[in-house]
């Protein structure tokens, strides 16, 4: 039997594993083509085996503090579909412009008549850029690790004192008395400074980390980004021969062969042989759900935080 290691292989394991090539399977190649895009998708999205932890280092240059500390400044106008009439509070129209930004206005009988392409309000806004652009193959982000370094501490730490005084010597010091007190530290930080809020959106790859960039850190510091990434089947050609990906695979591409004959439901071809492809569609729904299933309940990941 030959495994499948390669995209092409795939595809011709599925389509013998619907007949082919003693029946025709009447899908096109690029339909074919389209089914196992969608099952690799669907595969990396909640497949635990088509995805991996893993752990992202950035270096915070000088030209990201000045980016991520910066605003950027744009306007948002209203524009009229229709000529509305806006009162003038004198026949001077002192409040035109406060009303209607820069529009268009024609004075008739005491009122400002808006064309229709005038502008109704124009509005300035200002969105931060603290952002970090992520890798296309991240789908999602759990948590980054504290910007700051804990073991760059000076002699008025706490921590260093600790150390300095009750543990210069592991022999003559209970250790128990120094892993409660840094737990008891780590939990005073949890309180009083907290963690850093991240949102990230898998389609704009973007993470936002909502903090004080020109305080919390500086050029040449790290950022360590926890996070889940599809496994790319090129590289791992193992994901090819996965037995599941396989079963959903021919499924869909059957869903698309039945979908094909469906135009033709009823029609005698020669030999007497009836068509029925609704029959065949509905056959491979049923199956496709029962697949989707057995992933969400079987091998999906726990939600994780910031997924995208």
């Amino acid at each position: 039997m030959a495994i499948p290691s390669t995209r092409a292989t795939l595809k011709q394991y599925c389509l013998r594993n619907l007949g082919k090539p003693v029946i025709d399977i009447n899908v096109d190649d690029d339909q074919v083509e389209d089914r196992i895009d969608e099952a690799l998708q669907y595969f990396a999205q909640y497949h635990s085996d088509g995805i991996e932890r893993m752990y992202l280092k950035y270096k915070v240059t000088a030209d990201d503090v000045t980016r991520l500390t910066k605003n950027k400044s744009y306007n948002v106008d209203e524009k009229g579909t229709v000529a509305e009439n806006i009162e003038l509070e004198d026949e001077t129209n002192n409040n035109i412009d406060s009303k209607a930004g820069t529009g268009d206005l024609i004075q008739q009988d005491g009122a400002a008549i808006l064309t229709e392409d005038s502008t109704l309000v124009r509005t300035a806004y200002e969105e931060n850029q603290n952002y970090l652009v992520i890798p296309d193959a991240v789908i999602s982000v759990i948590n980054i690790f504290p910007l700051s370094d804990r073991a760059n501490m000076n002699m008025f730490d706490v921590r260093y004192q600790l150390r300095l005084n009750d543990l210069y010597d592991f022999s003559s010091t209970s250790i128990v008395h120094y892993q409660m007190t840094m737990q008891h530290l780590d939990f005073l930080d949890h309180v009083l400074v907290g963690e850093k809020p991240i949102r990230f959106n898998q389609l704009s790859n973007r993470l936002y980390i909502d903090q004080d960039w020109s305080n919390d850190i500086s050029a040449d510091e790290y950022i360590i980004i926890e996070c889940y990434r599809k496994l790319d089947p090129t590289t791992h050609s193992d994901i090819y021969d996965d037995l599941y990906l396989k079963r959903y695979t021919t499924t869909l591409i059957k869903r698309q062969w039945g979908q094909n004959l469906s135009k033709f439901s009823g029609t005698a071809m020669l030999g007497g042989v009836t068509l029925n492809g609704p029959e065949l569609f509905s056959t491979a729904i049923s199956e496709q759900e029962k697949l989707e299933e057995e992933i969400r309940s079987n091998y999906e990941e726990p939600a994780h935080f910031q997924q995208g």
